[in-house]
């Protein structure tokens, strides 16, 4: 309870701080509008047909993207943690792969891809494969051998070992994974909708009012709806990890 009136706190002086800034004319209100006009701004865009198109969109499209991450890399990670030769083979690649940024991926995959949906999903999932991919390897790596040999000891099937055994002892692990690859996957899609302009989304809407009308109060009100829906993900994530694999020491290798 302490810890909450503390970052209560700090949001509140620092609101108060962005007011007074704003109210004293040091900043012009164009550029950074007070922040009571912003939040009220921030409800308003809920009654905005147009905002509530882009919210649908970049919802869905960071549904999918963590969706198609996971699938991607909990297998890929699986294969790479258990077979080390496969993992010495591919790691030139994919420590050349990784740090690639994503943001400047944006003209080559809009180029082949296009610029639709397809686009912003593509990229999304490549950044987000990177926390689950590693975490994964990192948990194979983290079983307690003893675990498996003694249900090797009892002749337990492959596929009851690897429901059973391996993938309880990793689920902490790729959880957390998927917890970081959500954030990531949130920023790039916001990010190519905006630098793109031409993909429907929460990026595209702000873009939009930034660039023609230089609606700033529009522009801070959807980059906290993106900042909150975030926050509220993730949340949701590390209380559900909590409360259904509090048994585990949870933890994570990126």
């Amino acid at each position: 309870m302490r810890t909450v009136l503390r970052r209560l706190a700090g949001l509140a002086v620092f609101l108060l701080l962005w007011e007074a800034v704003s109210r004293s004319g040091v900043v012009k209100a164009g550029v950074l509008p007070p922040p009571s006009a912003v939040i009220v701004r921030f409800f308003a865009l809920f009654g905005d047909a147009e905002f509530q198109r882009g919210v649908a969109a970049t919802l869905l499209a960071w549904l999918i993207t963590l969706v198609l991450a996971s699938v991607i890399a909990v297998p890929l990670g699986l294969l790479l943690g258990s077979i080390r030769p496969l993992r010495l083979v591919t790691g030139p690649l994919i420590e050349f792969l990784r740090p690639l940024p994503t943001v400047a991926l944006i003209p080559l995959a809009t180029l082949v891809l296009g610029s639709g949906a397809q686009t912003k999903i593509a990229l999304a999932t490549f950044a987000s494969v990177w926390p689950i991919l590693f975490n994964t390897v990192y948990a194979i790596s983290e079983i307690d051998r003893h675990v498996l040999d003694t249900a090797r000891a009892f002749r337990t099937p492959r596929s009851r070992l690897v429901y059973a055994v391996v993938l309880p002892s990793i689920a902490p692990f790729v959880l957390t994974g998927i917890r970081l690859s959500a954030a990531i996957g949130l920023i790039v899609l916001v990010s190519t909708e905006f630098l793109t302009g031409t993909s429907v989304g929460v990026g595209q809407f702000v873009y939009h009012w930034g660039s023609g009308s230089l609606r700033m109060d529009i522009v801070l009100a959807g980059t906290i709806f993106t900042g909150l829906a975030g926050y509220l993900v993730n949340t949701a994530l590390l209380g559900a990890q909590r409360r259904w694999l509090g048994w585990a020491a949870t933890g994570g290798a990126v």
